[in-house]
């Protein structure tokens, strides 16, 4: 382990303890004694308020309310953290305005070598979404709907919400549980369990003009909620397992409610499961055109007989 991330640890270690000894340094972190009191000297230099206790252990209290000292970041972290930022550009991510006054921050903390390896970086990368003709990182473009940081604050504090909704017959209150926030195909989504309707729904955050906490005595227990959704979980009955081709066409256009999940860390093969209602038509022919446009590049685990009919009368009028 590098100097400068041995001691980022070992000030991670201190801040979580009222009392600490050179002994357990040199044992947690496999230093000689005199490396780890040269590094508790430094830590000390740096503003961390330790006091030392006389005795043959060597051992030092940690001020009562002490705040961790500046973070040193490696090369390496900070590539990261910057290129972690520069992927969520165009994302319409919440609390954009913090992330653009926290890179501003850490490009303060920086040498001058760093912010030019910062600087080429974000000439050359290009992710999804970015505009090359301006890739500012620091560019506040892609602000989300605005009632997404509001939505945020409200279910850290409650899952129990009354949203309103905008709908084609004008404006419709849902009193819901949410379950999960997401994005997906360019669009913040809520999974919520309608407690007036008792069912799991999905809301566009675009068609959300209001929300606010839902009163207590009008909601359902969470437990009745779980056994509610357990009974109504359907069975997965397509199960498909997708190389890089169409994986990339998995990108470019999925139904809503099918996930993917990747079963490599280079994300070169995934896994799908989801079921299709065989007896809704429009259902059934969507997903039809769905497997099609997939390509080649897909192996069948499982999938319901009415979907292989579909595909051959397709394949048929091909060959035709």
């Amino acid at each position: 382990m590098k100097k400068v991330e041995r001691i980022n640890t070992i000030m991670r270690y201190i801040n979580n303890r009222s009392h600490f000894t050179i002994s357990e340094i040199m044992q947690e972190f496999n230093i000689s004694r005199s490396t780890a009191i040269r590094d508790i000297r430094e830590i000390e230099a740096m503003g961390m308020p330790l006091v030392a206790e006389v005795g043959r252990d060597g051992g030092y209290f940690v001020m009562n309310n002490s705040v961790l000292p500046t973070v040193r970041f490696t090369d390496n972290e900070i590539k990261a953290l910057f290129i972690a930022f520069m992927a969520t550009r165009n994302q319409q991510l919440p609390y954009l305005k913090s992330r653009q006054s926290l890179a501003e921050k850490l490009l303060g903390l920086i040498s001058e070598n760093q912010q030019d390896d910062l600087v080429l970086l974000n000439q050359i990368l290009l992710f999804e979404g970015t505009n090359p003709n301006n890739p500012d990182l620091l560019e506040l473009s892609d602000l989300p709907h605005p009632i997404l940081e509001k939505l945020i604050q409200f279910l850290l504090m409650d899952r129990y919400l009354l949203i309103t909704m905008t709908e084609e017959n004008g404006i419709k209150p849902y009193p819901i549980y949410l379950l999960n926030l997401y994005r997906e195909k360019s669009l913040w989504l809520i999974e919520a369990f309608d407690l007036k309707e008792e069912k799991k729904q999905i809301f566009n955050v675009d068609n959300l003009t209001n929300v606010e906490p839902y009163p207590m005595k009008k909601r359902l227990s969470k437990k009745k909620i779980i056994e509610k959704l357990s009974k109504q979980e359907e069975v997965i009955n397509l199960v498909l397992e997708l190389g890089p081709k169409a994986i990339a066409q998995f990108k470019k256009y999925h139904p809503l409610k099918v996930s993917l999940s990747y079963t490599n860390p280079y994300q070169a093969t995934a896994i799908v499961k989801t079921f299709i209602n065989v007896t809704n038509p429009e259902e059934l022919s969507e997903m039809t055109s769905w497997l099609l446009f997939l390509g080649e590049d897909v192996k069948v685990r499982e999938v319901p007989e009415e979907v292989l009919e579909g595909l051959q009368e397709r394949l048929c009028l091909f060959c035709s």
